[in-house]
């Protein structure tokens, strides 16, 4: 068994979407070089030898197998994959990332393009404060000094402002703060597909919509004059006490919630679907039961071109489904923009997945992942 070495890196950004550009760096870590056995508070300070945008910075503490000259390499190949461009000439500039490696166990190496400790760790201050929140006592192998007293006799005259931001050892651990994330769309959109995809990947307690036993679905695709009022109705006060019952049910062996729907979908059916007297008699309804509903930390909104939801429709092959016309998908997703526009207080996300195959095509499954990551990390 090769046996394990600590190493310390810094990480910083002051370009593009700093706080998800460090979560990016943290995962790709933990993927790349090793185990993560600890990770800093956010710190905010100004730019540190030139002129620019305020940087975030942290530190992480990992257990790698890896020797020096290939954690060196790995951090480099981390740096360009998440945008950064080293110039040729000397001087600082503005970064998407930027990630330095401190100390590798006590040893010290000087050779051409690695040098450990990192040689100016002990003039900033932007690095040993977050360094000292997972190392306090760790001795600096030439100086002997720990990252307390280094701190404390720094004369770096930026002085660090710890923020409220926090960066997440794993994805699961990231969507878990959330507590509860909804995935939405038009029929067909593929909601269920990816928050099934979700809820195996990351352990999350899965709270899918129960609608194929209605048995005025069927007659309403037939007759929706007829049958539009009753439709709506029973899904209310079915999708009420089936989401009561699942969201209020704590999975103390789960990381988080994820569900294919929000109740608030039906009031967007029912004011397509009914006429102004029956709706304005369902939303009284409604807003009576939607007070008593939890809400989604996160409602992400899965966009399909019409095209693609009718042929989706038709794949999936359910019978009642297969009259639906084009011109009602439209309807139902005006609804929902409509929805997202007037209610800016939720957390939400849109997402064209009309040019996408999350199911068989893992990397635009993983852009879904990257763009829900960024959203929650978006400051």
């Amino acid at each position: 068994m090769t046996p394990k070495s600590i190493l310390y890196l810094a990480i910083g950004s002051n370009e593009g979407q700093t706080l998800n550009n460090l979560q990016q760096a943290v995962f790709a870590i933990r993927r790349e070089l090793g185990e993560i056995t600890g990770v800093s508070k956010v710190y905010r300070s100004a730019s540190w030898g030139f002129d620019g945008p305020d940087f975030l910075n942290a530190c992480v503490m990992v257990q790698t197998e890896l020797p020096p000259t290939a954690v060196m390499e790995t951090i480099l190949r981390i740096e360009k994959r998440l945008g950064r461009q080293r110039k040729t000439e000397e001087g600082y500039e503005s970064r998407t990332i930027d990630i330095d490696l401190l100390y590798y166990d006590y040893e010290v190496i000087n050779q051409e393009g690695l040098t450990i400790p990192h040689p100016k760790l002990q003039e900033r201050k932007f690095v040993l404060r977050p360094l000292s929140d997972i190392a306090p006592q760790f001795y600096h192998p030439v100086l002997n000094k720990d990252t307390r007293n280094l701190l404390q006799q720094c004369k770096d005259k930026i002085v660090p402002e710890k923020t409220d931001h926090k960066l997440y050892w794993s994805r699961a651990q990231l969507f878990a703060q959330v507590d509860f994330m909804a995935i939405e769309g038009n029929i067909g959109a593929g909601k269920t597909t990816l928050a099934k995809k979700i809820s195996e990947d990351y352990n999350a307690k899965l709270v899918l919509e129960r609608f194929a036993d209605n048995p005025f679905l069927p007659k309403f695709y037939e007759d929706p004059a007829r049958y539009a009022f009753p439709l709506e109705m029973s899904f209310l006060a079915e999708r009420y006490q089936q989401f009561v019952d699942d969201t209020t049910q704590f999975d103390l062996f789960k990381n988080f919630m994820i569900s294919d729907y929000d109740i608030f979908k039906s009031l967007i059916f029912a004011k397509v679907t009914l006429q102004e007297e029956e709706f304005n008699l369902y939303r009284k309804m409604f807003n009576f039961m939607y007070k008593e509903v939890k809400k989604p930390g996160v409602y992400v909104y899965l966009y399909q071109k019409t095209e693609r939801l009718l042929d989706n429709i038709k794949k999936r092959g359910r019978d009642y489904e297969q009259q639906i016309q084009p011109d009602y998908l439209d309807k139902i997703q005006r609804g929902y923009m409509d929805f997202l526009r007037s209610n800016p207080q939720q957390n939400s996300l849109i997402l064209d997945v009309s040019d996408l195959d999350f199911v068989t095509n893992r990397d635009d499954y993983d852009y879904i992942l990257d763009q829900i990551q960024a959203h929650l990390t978006k400051i």
